[in-house]
């Protein structure tokens, strides 16, 4: 590629920053990490895990250029189709439970747009919400088994308008003392002793929370060898972004810290979780005189994203899985079947019976607004299952043998003993972040944060044995 058509490092950084940051990260950060305290928390995960995590990311891409299957394909190459099998399924698997909250989130993002307030939603029963939900979700799986996809467009746009909000939320509220100086504002007290965070059960079992923002960024992989010089250009680009998202990460958590007081939060937790990102809008609104102008937008970002988001998740995950002729070695031919309009249509029904059950029990859950809690903390355990994968790839990839055999132009360290310590490192991170993120007070979120992962292991275990007895009785 010409040099005037390759991508400059910073345009890598910008084009990265907006898939892998959103508002809903700065929030779910401020509100389990008691308000400002998570500042702290964020320098040491940016620095500690996501940095090097994103450097592993452009080596994996730019070893395997010509390959497009992502994760999956890293895994094939690095340590053969049975494993390769494993990480796309465990890739489709983590969306079960995410599909499962696409539904409870767009509707819970309508009702702001429609009644413009928390109190309606959280009023009604869950039975009837986990009903609803049901019936959302049974819809979208429809439209996606009918081959219709046009909404990946949709949820681009969505996903863009998300981030601009964010940005102006920023903007606007570090202005709004200014412009507003009579507003009520909450007094932060930025001392060292309140910005260090209590070191107890409560903050380690929450880190999967901050695993599960950072993460993601391997989509970014295939531009790797597109970037202007990549052996200086991409570490640069991820430097950039690692210092974007720290400071949209601080400075978001000081605008909200401006807003909120951690100690009402505190009182009210399942209700700012499910309600806070609305409310900030909402509140920034009234500080412009502006009304409910601000919320609404959001508002119908949101339930744009979530629901065309929803489909995407449905047919998206399991096509990459489906689609893959070395998995297809290790899956039952019926998940295979296609219908008329080319959606696999078994495998949909698959994700209907296990994302369904999910909605159904949590039926259960007294209230509304802690169904999303319960999704929020079920889906920081399950979704950061597939970031382990990342780093078994890259450990596989530094051994000696496949180090010479797959040369990237770019490189994250020359050194084999210190790239083989930061996979561990970030590997070991992810695995203790999800075992400790499985313990919950509530003993119904807790089973369900355990269960969950359990099952679908197993499913994941039990597909090659159902497949290699359907061969052999192919055979006989």
């Amino acid at each position: 590629m010409d040099n005037a058509k390759k991508i400059k490092w910073y345009s890598l950084a910008f084009m990265a920053f907006s898939t892998v940051w959103g508002f809903g990260n700065v929030l779910n950060g401020f509100i389990y990490f008691n308000g400002i305290q998570v500042i702290f928390s964020w320098i040491l995960m940016f620095a500690l895990y996501f940095v090097p995590y994103a450097l592993m990311v452009g080596e994996l891409g730019s070893a395997f250029k010509n390959h497009g299957g992502g994760v999956s394909s890293w895994v094939h190459e690095t340590m053969g189709p049975k494993l390769a099998y494993y990480a796309g399924f465990t890739y489709w698997a983590c969306h079960i439970t995410y599909i499962a909250s696409k539904g409870s989130g767009g509707l819970k993002a309508l009702s702001w747009v429609v009644f413009q307030n928390s109190t309606v939603f959280a009023s009604i029963k869950p039975l009837y919400i986990q009903l609803a939900t049901l019936a959302v979700f049974l819809f979208f799986s429809w439209v996606a088994s009918r081959g219709l996809t046009p909404l990946k467009a949709l949820t681009g746009a969505a996903g863009t308008s998300m981030f601009v909000m964010s940005i102006l939320y920023i903007i606007m509220m570090f202005a709004a003392p200014a412009i507003n100086p009579n507003s009520h504002f909450v007094s932060m007290d930025f001392s060292w002793k309140n910005l260090i965070p209590q070191f107890n059960g409560k903050y380690f079992t929450s880190l999967s929370i901050l695993v599960f923002a950072v993460g993601g960024c391997e989509k970014i992989s295939p531009y790797v060898n597109k970037v202007e010089n990549p052996d200086k250009g991409f570490p640069k680009g991820m430097i950039a972004l690692a210092i974007m998202v720290m400071v949209c990460a601080i400075l978001g958590t000081v605008a909200m810290g401006m807003m909120f007081s951690p100690a009402e939060i505190a009182k009210n937790f399942d209700h700012y979780n499910a309600n806070g990102s609305y409310i900030a809008f909402q509140k920034l609104g009234e500080y412009y005189s502006m009304g409910n102008i601000l919320m609404i937008i959001y508002a119908i970002c949101n339930t744009i994203g979530q629901f065309s988001t929803l489909v995407l998740s449905i047919d998206a995950p399991l096509r990459m899985l489906l689609d893959n002729k070395d998995a297809r070695e290790y899956i039952p031919s019926k998940l295979l079947k296609k219908n008329k309009f080319g959606a696999y249509i078994n495998g949909i029904w698959l994700v209907v019976i296990l994302s369904g059950s999910i909605i159904l029990v949590q039926s259960f859950v007294p209230g509304a607004d802690k169904v999303l809690t319960q999704l929020t903390k079920l889906n920081a355990v399950c979704m950061t299952l597939r970031y382990l994968w990342v780093f078994a790839a890259y450990i596989a990839l530094r051994t000696a043998v496949n180090y010479v055999k797959f040369p990237a132009e770019y490189r994250f360290v020359k050194n084999q003993v210190i790239a083989k310590f930061f996979g561990f490192w970030c590997f070991g991170v992810t695995a203790a972040c999800d075992i400790l993120g499985m313990y919950d007070a509530d003993g119904f979120t807790m089973a369900l944060k355990i269960i969950a992962p359990l099952v679908l292991l197993a499913l994941g275990l039990i597909m090659p044995v159902l497949a290699k007895r359907e061969k052999e009785s192919q055979n006989a």
